[in-house]
């Protein structure tokens, strides 16, 4: 998966606590992105099995709300998530191996 900004504030919400259910507007603040921009990931992250989704089971009249649809992280994608972003963080750190002398853009 290819792991963008975004993505990366999406996976460190989750990261925080890796057993908690999580819903779009609880992501959306937690990440300050916008739902266009958060739910292409949720549903992409889903698809490479990273998370798991699940339907509230509530009565939306009781509650005075629509039922949330909860997020979170596999096993196996908490695990992918921690690499990644481990990765990111090496690639994009100052002084990390294999970097070499700043350069103009030009």
């Amino acid at each position: 998966m290819r792991i963008t900004v975004s993505v990366a504030r999406v996976l460190s919400a989750f990261l925080a606590d890796p057993a908690a259910d999580r819903y779009g507007l609880d992501l959306m603040k937690a990440t300050d992105l916008p739902s266009g921009t958060l739910y292409p990931i949720l549903q992409r992250l889903q698809q490479a099995g990273w998370i798991g989704a699940q339907w509230e089971q509530i009565d939306p009249a009781s509650e005075g709300r629509p039922a949330r649809r909860y997020y979170r992280l596999t096993p196996e994608g908490a695990a992918r998530a921690r690499t990644a972003l481990a990765e990111l963080h090496a690639a994009t750190s100052p002084g990390t191996a294999g970097t070499t002398e700043a350069r103009p853009a030009w």
